[in-house]
């Protein structure tokens, strides 16, 4: 799936708050996630920690928090080999699994795209399976998560990483590596199938590498980020949230924007940007400042948690040679935040087809409700199917009418220029749009519009209109990235050309076939979470109606 071109959208608000003094300690990279290559292991397991004071279980990929990054070169015909190995124990949670590899385009690859009952079916426990994959032509900046229920929400989240040895944005920065990698996630105290039963979960407290505090809390560690006086820093910041939507800002630095998930743009000097669950920004900072420590701010969408108190909400930039303590430094942002209208792609600019609004090919216009907290796509809540979408295709079914789910799945024909159309959702925004393969601006623009995968859909009032060109046979999965929307109903299934789908595809491993008989076969118990709606009944009386 292309990225897709961003044609119009509108957001941005940005809140500031005082900074308070505690303690921290430094964030070690080696303890809390590492590296690895593009060919390589990845343990799925439960594991007791406490990234902000808080001890719980949860589902984690390596055995850290975040996951390790997954890192490789832009060379040609780049190779990846994750074998995803799942030895999940704690039944208050989901035992099986399936991982997307967020922003990897899969052409000719649609059954690794890790998406379960779209694209495959999910992992069972003491199972494993081998997502083999190129990644052609791409480098920058993407992530990894489970794509199965709510599970990402537990724990299992991750950056993979692919450096361009000729990016022709590299003399604008000297240091790039796994140090500059900053995640942003927010975290619950509660399991994700338990939550996912609640209308209006909202995050406990948000980590910044992977350490954070939760309100009333203990005064646990912070992240820290070192860098040396002089020197230009290319920082890659992933928003691997489930749902909130964060204002990004370093104390007294400005930054200057050189890549929107993946695609580079034109450099853009900001002091802050809004980045979405989902989304990805490298920017670079210039370490110009007296030597001190500095706050790095995340400031989430989250009733109860947008401010820094106790500072929350926070990490800190360490220069070489400053003293080992917390900042004392106030916000100063504000004055030039990132406007998405402002962003424009580096390489090749423009919208595919004809620059005019509904002249593509495929013109289409989904509208989406919200009622007692189910989504619904042109009238129809998305409900996963019992076969995948892809099996479901590669058994016959050509049309939307034989496909399912009913309703939720929209057929287009092959290397056609598709324009989509999606009016603000009322409620709950702005939400996070993936295609598995898109931006915007208060104004049409076909001719430089910002190319990437994450879009928002904007507030009420706004509507979002992106391109993409159908040229990776297969069915594509477009939702809302808040994990609990989606959860509730909030997408659609693209199917591109089904009937060129095999062809397409060619050989597809054995093992892909054999996780749908093995999944089928499991009891109850193995699939875990049996009492996450009982143990919901005793947190709210806001609860979505039993699944049968």
């Amino acid at each position: 799936m292309l990225f897709l071109n961003v044609i119009f959208m509108l957001w941005f608000h940005l809140v500031s708050a005082a900074s308070t003094i505690s303690r921290s300690n430094p964030y070690s990279l080696n303890s809390r996630s590492y590296t690895l290559g593009p060919k390589t292991d990845l343990v799925i397991s439960n594991k007791v920690i406490s990234p902000d004071g808080f001890a719980r279980s949860v589902t984690l990929a390596g055995g850290t928090f975040p996951g390790p990054i997954i890192t490789a070169r832009k060379l040609k015909g780049e190779h990846f080999d994750i074998n995803v190995v799942n030895r999940l124990t704690d039944n208050e949670m989901l035992l099986s699994t399936s991982v997307h590899w967020h922003g990897i385009r899969q052409n000719r690859t649609n059954y690794a795209d890790g998406v379960s009952f779209v694209t495959q079916c999910p992992i069972a426990q003491n199972h494993s399976f081998l997502y083999s994959f190129e990644a052609r032509n791409q480098a920058g900046t993407f992530w990894y998560h489970s794509h199965y229920s709510v599970q990402q929400c537990d724990g299992l989240r991750g950056g993979f990483i692919i450096y361009d040895p000729e990016d022709p944005l590299s003399y604008l920065y000297d240091v790039d590596d796994e140090t500059t990698v900053i995640t942003l996630a927010d975290w619950y105290h509660t399991a994700a199938p338990v939550l996912g039963h609640i209308i209006g979960t909202n995050a406990f407290s948000i980590l910044i590498n992977g350490l954070g505090r939760y309100p009333g809390g203990p005064l646990s560690d912070l992240a820290v980020v070192s860098i040396e006086y002089g020197k230009r820093y290319r920082l890659r910041l992933i928003a691997m949230s489930c749902d909130p939507t964060f204002t990004f800002s370093i104390d007294n630095h400005n930054l200057t924007v050189i890549e929107a998930d993946g695609e580079l743009t034109q450099p853009l000097l900001v002091d802050s940007l809004q980045i979405l669950a989902g989304q990805r920004y490298s920017v670079v900072l210039v370490a110009n400042q007296p030597v001190d420590n500095y706050w790095i701010r995340a400031l989430p969408n989250t009733p109860g948690l947008n401010n820094f108190n106790n500072n929350q909400n926070s990490a800190i930039l360490r220069y070489n040679g400053a003293p080992v303590a917390e900042p004392t430094t106030n916000q100063t942002t504000g004055t030039n935040p990132l406007s998405e209208s402002n962003l424009h792609a580096f390489i090749n600019p423009g919208a595919p087809g004809i620059p005019e609004y509904g002249k593509a090919d495929i013109n289409l216009h989904l509208v989406v409700n919200i009622n007692a907290g189910v989504y619904s796509v042109n009238g129809t809540p998305y409900i996963p199917p019992t076969v995948p979408a892809l099996l479901q295709i590669l058994s016959g079914a050509q049309h939307a009418t034989d496909l399912l789910p009913t309703g939720s799945v929209y057929v287009l024909g092959a290397n056609k220029v598709v324009e989509l159309t999606m009016p603000a959702v009322a409620a709950a925004g702005p939400h996070p749009i993936h295609l598995h393969g898109s931006a915007g601006s208060s104004s049409f623009n076909y001719v430089n519009p910002v190319r990437r995968d994450v879009v928002s859909n904007g507030l009420p009032g706004d509507q979002m209109v992106i391109r993409w060109v159908t040229d990776n046979s297969g069915p594509w999965f477009l939702h809302c990235h808040i994990d609990w929307h989606l959860d509730a109903g909030f997408a659609v299934i693209m199917a591109e050309s089904p009937s060129d789908t095999q062809r397409h595809l060619g050989h597809i491993p054995h093992a892909w076939d054999e996780l749908c008989p093995t999944y089928d076969s499991l009891t109850p118990a193995q699939i875990g979470a049996q009492n996450s709606y009982q143990e919901a009944q005793n947190m709210s009386t806001r609860l979505f109606p039993p699944v049968i």
